[in-house]
């Protein structure tokens, strides 16, 4: 038995016995007074003429008036208190990891150097991933041009559907701003209130490079209020063929130059440098693409790794409340209370046969 309000709280404690004490010592006052009542009117009158001269209060009935109100305050403290008996223990999770996923989603993910597709693959490993980290809270930017995004929530299945819907065709703008990207993930993290006293991960998956910002400034600015930015990179180096994908995300061609040469898609080592300066900018990891996976894999490793050891889950004693209980009983003895009467009835009196002298 516990009582959830006075745990870890030496003064309320300490308040709750001397509140007892005091009740005690208000009941034996109570007691007290009514025997002296009894003895100053044992000085007036004779015990069987006491009824009829002054019909005084019953002491009985005082005293269980008075323990009433004492007791209904008594039960009254100790429901406030929240008493609590155990009931078993649970493993609970680490909950203090936030990681926002940052996924570019431009149409040169569509390319298929990674099966099925690039972002297809991504899909599928972010979902993995996911469910990997119970216990953790996710949030979600996809990006092309513009990007759009999912707060931060521990349902993890919520952040793995996003990503699933979406398509590149489906974004409002083509391009890649990865550099926007990053500051909409910052500030989600900043709105959030829990976020500030949790780990916090940006994974960035890209396979390009931002000609529209500065993604290097925006992952220094992410490492300055304490997020760790790791990048995964998306695709190899050779030049890879982009396929035309209808509104409905289904391939239907292969996408050409004016001149009707087949449009490809590369990393340029402008573009695999400015990746890994925003992985070091961001305190974080580079990770790049291999045997047909994106590299996802590495990173999760190292996230399930930092829950394990660094926030590692914790065993919780359940409790069940009672507090109806001491609350119930304060509120019958306030019930009593009202109803007992301090005096009792008059008996009616007898008519008296004179006699003759």
């Amino acid at each position: 038995m516990r009582f959830a309000n006075l745990s870890g709280s030496p003064w309320a404690i300490a308040l709750a016995v001397l509140g007892v004490l005091a009740w005690l010592a208000t009941l034996a006052v109570i007691v007290l007074r009514a025997r002296r009542q009894r003895a100053s009117l044992a000085l007036f009158a004779e015990r069987h003429l006491h009824g009829a001269v002054l019909r005084p209060a019953s002491g009985i009935r005082r005293v269980a008036k008075d323990a009433c109100l004492l007791g209904a305050m008594l039960f009254a403290l100790v429901a406030a208190a929240r008493p609590q008996y155990g009931k078993g223990t649970r493993i609970v999770p680490a909950t203090n990891l936030d990681v926002v996923f940052v996924v570019d989603y431009s149409k040169s993910m569509y390319a298929r150097d990674v099966v099925p597709s690039r972002i297809g693959r991504v899909k599928l490993e972010l979902a993995d991933l996911i469910a990997r980290l119970g216990g953790a809270r996710f949030a979600a930017v996809a990006y092309a041009g513009e990007p759009m995004s999912f707060p931060l929530t521990s349902d993890g299945d919520a952040i793995a559907q996003f990503f699933r819907q979406l398509e590149p065709v489906d974004m409002p703008i083509g391009g890649t701003a990865t550099a926007r990207a990053l500051e909409l993930a910052r500030e989600m993290l900043e709105r959030d209130v829990q976020a500030a006293k949790h780990e916090r991960v940006v994974v960035l998956l890209t396979d390009g490079e931002d000609e529209e910002g500065d993604p290097v400034e925006a992952a220094r600015q992410l490492a300055g209020g304490g997020t760790r930015v790791h990048v995964v990179r998306v695709g190899g180096r050779a030049p890879e063929p982009l396929p035309l994908v209808d509104e409905k995300g289904a391939v239907v061609g292969w996408r050409r130059t004016p001149e009707g040469k087949p449009l490809t898609t590369e990393l340029t080592e402008a573009a695999e440098k400015q990746l890994a300066d925003v992985a070091k900018a961001g305190r974080g990891k580079l990770v790049e693409a291999q045997k047909g996976e994106t590299g996802l894999q590495v990173i999760g490793d190292e996230l399930a790794r930092t829950m394990r050891f660094e926030l590692s889950e914790k065993v919780e004693t359940l409790f069940a409340e009672v507090y109806r209980w001491p609350l119930g009983a304060a509120l019958v003895l306030l019930a009593l209370e009202a109803i007992l009467r301090e005096r009792a009835r008059p008996k009616s009196a007898k008519p008296r046969t004179l006699e003759a002298p």
